[in-house]
């Protein structure tokens, strides 16, 4: 049976949604590859199914794990990260209103808010999000509607204090929206914190093998604001009205890599200690980002609000760009490449790569900073294959 909520991460991430199958006793959720499903007589569904735009049983098993994992109400699966956040910002925002977003959000995240929904109308402003008075400033009382929050955010790895900033947004009528992708589920509990919608890119940790795309959105449970009394709601409406779910297939692939979650963020997070150890002291490195380090600005808060501080780890290099982009194009183990997550050890330039879009804007990152995804080799190997790369080009 579905394991209740006092149950641990692991048992609710190995069963939540995932009952046997009831015709063959199946202990993995079938991939049910199907578009359409049969009626008992007009308007007779089975199990509620009708189309797969609507629901489709590994979706289902999947939406259920989602939001047993971070505690939430309603847990939503989608084609990507992306049109989870399309699909949020369409439900609960209309033309005139607007949105408070970090001054160090993902850069396709302020790609869409800069391009896609400005344009229809939805207006924003950028904020330091680490400084709570700073997020209070850019709130617009009476047109804010949304809060928006990476922690941590990418790739500066800055740290939302997130019950703080809960408070700023409910005192304004706002929603908060947060991003957990880089913490995941299993790190770190937004909803428990105070959040009011989680998002994910599930092609990143939550799925975990680089082998797909997709996203997640979790409502807290019972989140009401005048004039949207029910977040799930809306949210459900929008998915099936705009379309941009997860296929089945894909939904399987993110479940099985659910599975096993807690297990690879523990080795992550093992390697992520390990290269951060090396790289504090290296000459080539002028600075390092990562929030287990004390002298880490939001140290203390992600001490706070984490089990641990992640797989995710930024370097500024001293010999300046290209040096930066030299080191990316250098190592052997590490992967060049976009993404992160996976169980591979990848690397990248933000500025030319991942934030290119956000260049010459508030957002722009340094040109000197390269973007480590610790996967779960050997540690050893890691550091050696980095140490390498930067003895000859850093």
């Amino acid at each position: 049976m579905t394991p209740p909520a006092d149950h641990g991460f692991s048992t609710r991430a190995i069963h939540a949604g995932q009952e046997p199958d009831a015709g063959t006793g199946a202990v993995v959720t079938p991939i049910y590859q199907v578009s359409t499903y049969k009626q008992d007589g007009i308007g007779g569904f089975r199990g509620g199914y009708e189309y797969s735009r609507s629901a489709n049983p590994t979706r289902t098993a999947l939406e259920e794990c989602l939001a047993a994992l971070e505690g939430g109400g309603k847990g939503f699966a989608f084609a990507s990260g992306l049109a989870g956040q399309d699909t949020v910002v369409r439900s609960l925002l209309t033309p005139g209103d607007h949105a408070v977003v970090p001054s160090d959000a993902y850069g396709g995240t302020y790609r869409y808010f800069n391009r896609v929904a400005r344009p229809q109308g939805i207006e924003h402003s950028v904020a330091a999000t680490h400084d709570v008075e700073a997020v209070r400033a850019a709130i617009r009382p009476g047109v804010t509607k949304l809060v928006w929050v990476e922690t941590p955010s990418n790739p500066l790895l800055g740290i939302t204090d997130i019950r703080a900033i809960a408070e700023v947004a409910h005192a304004a009528g706002a929603l908060l929206v947060v991003d957990n992708t880089f913490a995941t589920s299993y790190l770190q509990q937004p909803l428990a914190l105070g959040a009011d919608i989680v998002t994910h890119s599930t092609t990143k940790y939550a799925g975990g093998h680089s082998d797909v795309v997709g996203g997640a959105v979790v409502t807290a449970k019972d989140v009401t604001v005048k004039g949207l009394e029910d977040i799930a709601e809306r949210i459900a409406f929008h998915q099936n009205a705009i379309g941009g779910i997860a296929g089945p297939f894909d939904a399987w692939l993110v479940l099985r890599g659910l599975k096993t979650l807690a297990v690879r963020m523990e080795r992550h997070c093992d390697n992520a200690e390990a290269v951060v150890a090396h790289l504090a002291g290296h000459p080539a490195i002028e600075k390092v980002f990562y929030p287990g380090l004390e002298g880490h600005p939001g140290h203390a808060v992600a001490a706070r609000q984490m089990k641990r501080f992640g797989g995710m780890v930024s370097i500024l290099l001293a010999g300046g760009e290209q040096a930066a982009v030299d080191v990316c194009g250098a190592t052997a183990i590490w992967t060049l490449g976009e993404s992160l997550g996976g169980v591979e050890s990848l690397i990248e330039h933000p500025a030319r790569m991942t934030h290119a879009s956000v260049a010459g804007t508030e957002l722009e990152v340094p040109r000197n900073l390269v973007r480590l995804s610790v996967g779960i080799e050997d540690a050893d190997d890691l550091v050696s294959d980095l140490d390498a790369a930067l003895n000859a080009h850093g």
